[in-house]
C-alpha cells in the first residue's frame, strides 16, 4: 500500500460543469507552489526530500482541516516512491484533497509535480496518501465526502481498501518474516567481509522550538519526517562514502505526539545493503527532563547512489551486528520482497501474457488488494454504454485502451447481504451460470480470499474445455451506503500448471458489486473481456444470442429460491449454504 499500490489517476479530467454553469472544484482541494531556492537544496543542487515532505505534509493538513473544520494531526503517511529529483530554480506544485472521511480520520491524496520555468516542461515527482485525525471537542463522525467526478469516485472507493491495508500492515510484515527463508551460508560469509553496520549508526538530538510546532503547539509532522530523512541520509552516506539519493520511504506511522520543549532523539542505521540499493532504518523518540523516551515514529528508507549518467552504482556489503543487527538484516530482506511483489503485481500490463500473477502466502495481501481495487476502478468508469435490455437484465459495454469490458445489471428482491453470501461461493455458480461446468476449492486462504479452479465448456464444437485458476476476494461495506464486492482475477500456482487436456484461460478483472437499495438489491457483474472470456459473450454483445440474459434471469431465481438457506452473518457465525462456509464476518 503505497503511493504505488492503489494509485489511480492524477486528477486530470475534463472539468465538471454544475447546473448553474459554474466549474466544479473540490471543496477540500488545496494547492501549494514553491520555487526551489538554494536554502532548500542539498550540496548537489537538488531539493532536499525532507523539505519536500514538510511541504507535502502542510498542504495535506490544510486540506484535512478544510474538510473537518477543526485542527488535525498526521497519523500516517503511506509508502512513497520518488520518481524524479528536483533542481534549484524549478517549481514544485503540490495538490492535496480529502479522498474519504471515516469516523475521526481522513485519507488525503497528494500529487507532486515539477515544472521547469524556462522550458515549460512538467513532470510527475511522486504521489502519496496521508491519514489525518481530527481533533474535535465534540464527539461524532466526520461529515462524509461526496464524490462528484469519476476520479473522486475511484479514490473514494479505493480509500476503503487502502485503509484496510494500513490496519494489517504490521501483520503482513510479521507473516512474511515467518515465511522468509534464512540466508544461505555463502551470503553470511560475504557479509562478514562487508562494512560494519555500526559504522553507519547515526544519532542526533533536536530541541523542539516554536518554529518547529504547528498551530496546536505540537511538533509539526512534516518537521519530524524531515529530521528523520536527514539522519537517514547521513547513515547511508557512511556506507557508500558518497551522496545517496532517496528513492522510496516505507510507511511513516506516528505512534504518539511530540510537543514544544521536547528533545527529539533521531537514530538511523543501514539495515541491509543490496546490490544497487540499501535500506536505512530510522526512528524518532522524545523526552522532556528525566522522563523515559517515548516512541514517536519509525520508517524505512531506500537509497541509491547514482553515477554521472544517473545510473545506480554497486554498493558495498553490510556486516550486521549480532542479535538486533541480524534481525534488522533479515527484516530488510522481507520488506524488499514486499516492495518487489507490489511492483510486480501493479506493473503487469493488460497486453502482457500471462495476465495472472504467481500467488504465494507472502504476496496474498497485495494480490487481494489489487484484485478488489481493479474491480472498483472498473465499476467507477462513467463511460458505460447501454447495449440492450431483456428480461429486466441490462447489458453495458465499455471500450477503453483497446480493451472491451462489459457490465450486466439487474435487480433482485433479496437482501444485499444474503446476495453477497450466496454469490461468494463459486461452487454454487454452476446452478445458474452455464459457463461454469465445474468448480473446486484449491485453498481457503482466509475469510476474505479463496482460490478456485473453474472449468468452462468449450466455445467451439469439438474444442478443448477451458480451465481458470481464480482468486476470489470478498469485501463487506466499509460504511453505510457502500456496496458489497466479490472480485475475481487469475493467479498462477505451481501445483496447478496448464495441462494438455485444457486450454488455460485467464481473467484480468471480473466480479460483482451488490448494493442495497430502497426496495431491491442492485446486482452488477463486471468483466474485462480477455481472449479467454470474449468468445463466451461476443454473440450477446452483438445481439445474436440471449444467453447472458438467461443466465442472469436464472441468477435471480437462484437467489430468491435460496434466500432462506443463508444464515445471517449478523449472528456472528459464518453464513452457510448446504453446510459449506461461504462467508465470514470481517
Amino acid at each position: 500500500m503505497s503511493g504505488e499500490v492503489g494509485a489511480t489517476v492524477e486528477w486530470e479530467e475534463p472539468p465538471l460543469i454544475l447546473d448553474g454553469g459554474e466549474v466544479y472544484r473540490n471543496p477540500t482541494e488545496v494547492k501549494m507552489s514553491q520555487i526551489v531556492l538554494p536554502c532548500h537544496a542539498n550540496h548537489c543542487g537538488e531539493l532536499s526530500i525532507g523539505q519536500l515532505l514538510k511541504w507535502m505534509d502542510s498542504t495535506a493538513c490544510l486540506s484535512a482541516e478544510r474538510h473537518a473544520g477543526c485542527s488535525c494531526v498526521t497519523a500516517s503517511v503511506d509508502d512513497i516512491h520518488f520518481e524524479q529529483t528536483i533542481g534549484v530554480g524549478q517549481v514544485v506544485s503540490i495538490r492535496a484533497r480529502v479522498n474519504r472521511a471515516f469516523t475521526s480520520s481522513m485519507e488525503v491524496g497528494i500529487v507532486v509535480t515539477c515544472e521547469d520555468l524556462y522550458s515549460s516542461r512538467q513532470w510527475s515527482v511522486c504521489h502519496a496518501f496521508s491519514t489525518f485525525v481530527a481533533r474535535r471537542p465534540e464527539a461524532g463522525k466526520l461529515k462524509q465526502v461526496i464524490p462528484h467526478t469519476q476520479a473522486e469516485q475511484i479514490e473514494y472507493s479505493l480509500a476503503a481498501e487502502r485503509r484496510r491495508m494500513r490496519l494489517i500492515h504490521a501483520e503482513i510484515i510479521k507473516d512474511l518474516l515467518t515465511n522468509c527463508p534464512s540466508q544461505p551460508a555463502d551470503e553470511h560469509l560475504q557479509c562478514s567481509e562487508g562494512v560494519p553496520a555500526e559504522r553507519t549508526r547515526v544519532e542526533s538530538v533536536e530541541l523542539v522550538l516554536p518554529p518547529h510546532t504547528n498551530h496546536q503547539v505540537s511538533t509539526f509532522g512534516g518537521q519530524i519526517m524531515a529530521w528523520m530523512e536527514n539522519v537517514a541520509t547521513i547513515s547511508a552516506s557512511r556506507l557508500c562514502n558518497a551522496h545517496p539519493t532517496l528513492r522510496s520511504i516505507d510507511m511513516f506511522h506516528f505512534r504518539g505526539p511530540s510537543h514544544m520543549g521536547d528533545q527529539l532523539v533521531l537514530k538511523a542505521i543501514v539495515n541491509n545493503a543490496f546490490r544497487k540499493s540499501m535500506e536505512v532504518g530510522v526512528c524518532a523518540e522524545a523526552y522532556q527532563g528525566g522522563e523515559p523516551l517515548r516512541h514517536i515514529n519509525s520508517a524505512f528508507m531506500t537509497f541509491e547512489v547514482l553515477d554521472h549518467n544517473k545510473e545506480p552504482c554497486t554498493l558495498p556489503r553490510i556486516r550486521p551486528e549480532p542479535m538486533d543487527g541480524r534481525r534488522r538484516f533479515q527484516e530488510a530482506i522481507a520488506r524488499k520482497k514486499i516492495r518487489l511483489d507490489r511492483k510486480y503485481i501493479i506493473s503487469c500490463k493488460q497486453s502482457e501474457v500471462p495476465l495472472s500473477v504467481p500467488w504465494d502466502p507472502t504476496n496474498q495481501m497485495y494480490l487481494s488488494f489489487n484484485n478488489v481495487s481493479a474491480l472498483k476502478m472498473l465499476a467507477a468508469r462513467n463511460t458505460w454504454v447501454l447495449t440492450s435490455e431483456k428480461k429486466k437484465v441490462s447489458l453495458y459495454t465499455l471500450e477503453e485502451n483497446h480493451m472491451l469490458s462489459f457490465k450486466v445489471e439487474t435487480h433482485v428482491a433479496v437482501g444485499a447481504e444474503k446476495v453477497f453470501v450466496l454469490l461468494s461461493d463459486l461452487k454454487c455458480r454452476h446452478k445458474w451460470d452455464p459457463h461454469y461446468k465445474e468448480c473446486e476449492v484449491i485453498s481457503h486462504v482466509d475469510g476474505d480470499d479463496t482460490i478456485y479452479r473453474v472449468v468452462t465448456p468449450s466455445v467451439s464444437k469439438g474444442g478443448k474445455v477451458q480451465d481458470f485458476i481464480l482468486l476470489a476476494s470478498r469485501r463487506r461495506p466499509c460504511d453505510s451506503g457502500d456496496p458489497y464486492w466479490i472480485a475475481l482475477c487469475s493467479v498462477s500456482l505451481p501445483a496447478y500448471p496448464p495441462t494438455a487436456d485444457y486450454n488455460r484461460g485467464e481473467v484480468l478483472c471480473a466480479g460483482f458489486s451488490v448494493e442495497e437499495e430502497a426496495t431491491h438489491t442492485k446486482l452488477s457483474y463486471y468483466n474485462q473481456a480477455t481472449p479467454g472470456v470474449l468468445p463466451y459473450i461476443s454473440t450477446d454483445i452483438a445481439g445474436l444470442s440471449s444467453r447472458i440474459y438467461s443466465a442472469f434471469t436464472s441468477c435471480r431465481t437462484f437467489l430468491e429460491e435460496n434466500e432462506d438457506s443463508v444464515t445471517s452473518a449478523t449472528s456472528g457465525a459464518p453464513a452457510t449454504l448446504g453446510g459449506h462456509v461461504t462467508g465470514k464476518p470481517l
